[in-house]
């Protein structure tokens, strides 16, 4: 903690998440040696001045209250941590849509994938969609074995001796259910219940709290239990993980045997089939959502039939057979005080509203995304005028915010009755407010168009680019080092002493050997670290000296690879030795593995041009190769399904298919453990073709590769 600390109310947005940071992180350190190991490190008082300092920094800014906060955390820790679970089954998060033409577009999507008119004779379910907490509750020979989290959607916080203090969930599950359950739904906490406690802690003169969703969350993950039963926490049950035995073959009935177990469903869930009804449906729970108990943000609608739900399967991250009715954004006018430049690790400019605070769906807003430079000007992304009066948004202006759940505010409209007459228009910059750069926008070669986002050319010259790449490369997604978060970042950063300095990212894992040939700069010596806390970070970092494959792509840092592209080059390469040696075959732009990867579904060519550019920037074919002397890339599993003949084969599927549509047969093709790819080319190891088909049958033909009919294809895949 600095010596002299600047007024909280002096504090930015930013520094006081970043000090909430430390201040988690510290007073959990000093708690574990207190109350862990009886060797206090610091005094009561010095105690007692972080406690208070992080108390006045959440009452200043509610919105940044973190789920560790010392303010929610009581007591000591009878546990030292929650360890982690891997589920089962991945728990993915769901596809939203926002208006009621997305809804027809959802179930139009079912009916095409499957082959059929929408003519209403698929069923569907539809639930409110409850704001709290998703949990997996896993049951063997009916007992209770262990409760997690959705974590990162693989892996989750085993919160099992908190879970058994819910009243609401049965610690063992009647006769004749199934050996294994998995039950999955939310944990959340009613409004009466969430009102009560803050009126019982403002009478303490303690705290209170933001919204219920938080407070479950931070309720749950409570290091004692007994805590957490204080809270009284409740539950809806409404999906599930593995089943040892299917008791049911729909959506509903499943829920239904929920209940029967002794689970709490939710009562206005219901099976519709018209999108008349479903929307109807809709429109009454946003009418009766004041009037709940429990906070709710949308309504859920699932495609009732089981094997239905089979045949349509999974996206990379979401179900297609599910879609989340999201309810209208909340809005609130405010004033914007001035505009800041926000420069991120691919260099974008983005601007920021800094705003007179307003209180927006119960959480308090300072700051909104003004997205880009044609944004404020008041143009889509399309060259279309986005605001009815073609105005623009200026710093003094009056403004609409809006915020739908977690999305990040935006300011939404310009109250323009209210724009005061000396109010200039924003001059977007030319260079990088950080590194001083030239700041352009890139037009595209083929349209002519320009790019919507403003980019420093300054790359890793760019201090904001490099500190941000490498907060990325840490990130809880990329390498998730815990305990070197975005402050810690900062502060190697900003070091010029060679022991201590993290500037690129092969250096985070010769931090411990640089320190132990050290004499002088030794991190435990330095405040906000320590013994216990060093030795933590050293074993957090050597713990990911090996890494997922999938996890090192995504952590480079490659513009337009996010974690599915990722995932999809992972798969597609296997190891990284034979990705990057693929990369640096495709650098004239043509040849096989250019084609190659183009070929890979998913993987467009502007996706395709940003790898390949990466890769031939020498700079970062450096840094990953002295990053590889650190850390080892672990090869990808090949999918390989049981009697499965087209596992690790690639195929390519042409013409009009008349047995199943182009999307099913790509989902089972891939359940099967095959690549499908957009093209032909000489790795391609069969060609499924439907009537109509042209250009591409006569490649395989020209290749010799093996073509099938449909019929030929499913006799193949099924013996």
């Amino acid at each position: 903690m600095p010596a002299e600390q600047t007024p909280v109310e002096n504090l930015t947005e930013e520094q006081a998440a970043a000090e909430l940071a430390y201040l988690a992180a510290e007073i959990a350190r000093n708690d574990e040696l207190y109350h862990g190991h009886d060797a206090p490190q610091i005094s009561d008082a010095e105690y007692d001045a972080l406690k208070r300092r992080n108390d006045a920094i959440e009452k200043q800014f509610p919105q940044l209250i973190r789920a560790d906060s010392p303010s929610i955390r009581v007591g000591a820790a009878p546990l030292p941590t929650f360890a982690p679970i891997t589920h089962s089954r991945p728990m993915l998060s769901l596809d939203n849509t926002f208006s009621n033409e997305d809804v027809r577009d959802f179930i139009n999507s079912v009916y095409r994938f499957l082959g059929q008119l929408p003519d209403g004779s698929i069923a569907f379910t539809a639930e409110p969609k409850i704001d709290g907490l998703s949990m997996s509750i896993r049951y063997e020979q009916g007992r209770l074995v262990n409760a997690a989290t959705r974590g990162d959607g693989t892996t989750g916080e085993n919160v099992t001796e908190n879970i058994k203090t819910i009243k609401e969930i049965p610690n063992r599950l009647p006769a004749g259910a199934p050996d294994v359950v998995e039950v999955r739904g939310e944990v959340y906490m009613t409004k009466s219940e969430f009102l009560a406690l803050n009126e019982k802690m403002a009478a303490e003169g303690k705290q209170t709290y933001v919204n219920p969703r938080n407070t479950a969350a931070g309720s749950l993950r409570q290091l004692d239990a007994k805590v957490t039963a204080s809270r009284n926490l409740k539950f809806f049950a409404y999906a599930w993980g593995e089943m040892s035995e299917m008791p049911a073959d729909t959506q509903m009935g499943m829920v239904e045997k929920f209940r029967d177990w002794g689970f709490p469903v939710n009562p206005l869930m219901k099976r519709l089939n018209s999108v008349e009804d479903i929307i109807a449906h809709y429109t009454d729970i946003g009418l009766k959502r004041p009037d709940l108990d429990y906070e709710i943000d949308g309504v859920v609608y699932k495609v009732d039939r089981l094997d239905l739900q089979a045949r349509l399967g999974f996206r990379s991250r979401s179900p297609r057979w599910a879609t989340a009715h999201k309810f209208p954004a909340e809005q609130a006018f405010t004033k914007v005080e001035k505009i800041d430049i926000q420069v991120g690790r691919t260099g974008a400019l983005t601007p920021v509203a800094r705003l007179t605070p307003v209180t927006v769906g119960g959480v308090v807003v300072t700051n909104a995304t003004l997205h880009n430079e044609d944004y404020i000007k008041g143009i889509g992304n399309s060259g279309e005028r986005i605001r009815e009066d073609e105005h623009d948004i200026r710093i003094g202006d009056t403004v609409i915010v809006q915020r739908a759940g977690d999305v990040i505010p935006q300011v939404l409209d310009v109250v323009m009755e209210k724009r005061s007459s000396d109010a200039l228009p924003y001059e977007f910059p030319k260079k990088c407010p950080v590194c001083g750069s030239h700041a352009v926008r890139e037009r595209n070669e083929k349209t002519g168009k320009l790019d919507s986002v403003t980019r420093c050319t300054g790359g890793f010259v760019c201090r904001a680019q490099a500190v941000e790449h490498l907060k990325h490369f840490v990130a809880r997604n990329s390498f998730d080092i815990e305990g070197l978060g975005a402050k810690q970042i900062d502060f190697f950063f900003e070091s010029e002493d060679p022991a201590l300095q993290i500037r690129t990212a092969p250096e985070i894992f010769t931090l411990k050997k640089r320190q132990e040939a050290s004499p002088f700069a030794k991190l435990e010596n330095i405040e906000g670290f320590g013994k216990v806390s060093v030795k933590k970070l050293f074993d957090a970092i050597d713990e990911r000296r090996n890494i997922a494959l999938p996890r090192f792509i995504y952590a480079l840092g490659i513009r337009h690879v996010g974690e599915t592209t990722a995932k999809l080059l992972a798969r597609a390469y296997g190891t990284y030795e034979a990705f990057e040696a693929a990369m640096r075959e495709a650098q004239s732009f043509s040849g096989d593995a250019w084609d190659d990867l183009n070929n890979i579904e998913g993987i467009g060519e502007v996706v395709a041009r940003a790898i390949v550019e990466f890769f031939k920037e020498p700079r970062n074919v450096e840094v990953i190769a002295r990053l590889l002397e650190e850390v080892t890339p672990q090869a990808v599993e090949q999918i390989a399904a049981s009697g499965s003949p087209v596992a690790g084969k690639t195929v390519v599927f042409t013409g009009a298919l008349e047995k199943f549509t182009r999307d099913e047969a790509k989902a089972r093709a891939e359940g099967l453990g095959a690549k499908v790819a957009g093209s032909v080319s000489k790795k391609t190891d069969f060609v499924v073709a439907g009537p109509g088909a042209g250009s591409k049958l006569d490649k395989a033909r020209e290749l010799g590769v093996q073509v099938m009919d449909e019929d030929e294809w499913l006799a193949f895949i099924s013996a």
